[in-house]
């Protein structure tokens, strides 16, 4: 089993939801994102997801927006994302999902980022913006080096290509809780629940939910149904809001905890 699904065995076994916080990596630094993670690693990550910065994040809110601008100001690239994932695995074994859209792939070439990524340790990656009808030469690439690939189903995704989503995902699927971009939301859609039972009959697979989860209430309300929370803005926020200082570490692990409430 990969260490995706084993972190995803692991919380079923423990009757809980897997905890998947997202960070913008590079932000505000290379060095202080493995710090992030593994304060995120040391208070219960079971997945981290790396976001690999871009000039135009057209799935991201204005949180997300304005991290990848600091990232990318600060020098980082998807060759640095990588270099961050190294050093992450080299000091935890904590699994990384590398959130990206898929030009930087693109533009460094899917077999070299597959041999890359896959020496850096990566579990898997998730590129918001590749249909699925278009990603198999990009999936086949990815499984040579051993990474999964993660596709996201919306509220909005039919039947039809919710099976399409599942048969092309690795461990799991990322479910969009609501229509539109990342961000921190008062309250989940109605229909949550019933969208992740259905598309887990359809695809037979794992889901996490993701977009809009920023408070605790949210994440118990996630917990009930879903296999997985993915938390982002929520996190990105005191990234934002702290900058480079000492205690960066130690207000992430305190936000981090106060939302799973442990």
């Amino acid at each position: 089993m990969s260490r995706i699904g084993e972190a995803f065995a692991r919380a079923a076994a423990q009757r809980r939801v897997a905890f998947i916080p997202y960070l913008t990596a590079g932000d505000p630094s290379p060095a202080r994102t493995v710090d992030l993670v593994l304060a995120l690693a040391g208070c219960g990550a079971d997945l981290v997801e790396l976001g690999v910065p871009f000039s135009d994040p057209l799935a991201d809110g204005e949180i997300n927006q304005r991290a990848a601008q600091r990232a990318l100001a600060s020098g980082t690239h998807l060759g640095e994302v990588l270099e961050i994932a190294t050093e992450v695995r080299r000091r935890c074994p904590v699994p990384l999902l590398l959130f990206s859209y898929f030009n930087p792939i693109l533009r460094m070439g899917m077999e070299a980022f597959a041999r890359r990524a896959c020496a850096a340790g990566v579990d898997g990656v998730l590129a918001t913006d590749l249909p699925v009808e278009e990603g198999s030469e990009y999936r086949s690439i990815l499984a040579s080096g051993g990474l999964e690939p993660i596709f996201m189903a919306a509220p909005t995704t039919l039947p039809s290509r919710l099976k399409a989503v599942g048969e092309a995902s690795g461990g799991f699927v990322y479910y969009v809780s609501r229509p539109g971009v990342t961000g921190e939301r008062d309250r989940l859609p109605d229909e949550a629940r019933a969208r992740v039972e259905e598309i887990r009959r359809i695809t037979g697979k794992k889901v996490a939910v993701g977009f809009g989860i920023s408070r605790r209430e949210h994440v118990t309300q996630v917990a009930s149904f879903a296999d997985g929370v993915v938390i982002g803005s929520a996190l990105v926020r005191v990234v934002e809001e702290t900058g480079d200082r000492h205690d960066l570490a130690s207000r992430i692990e305190r936000k981090a905890r106060e939302l799973l409430g442990t």
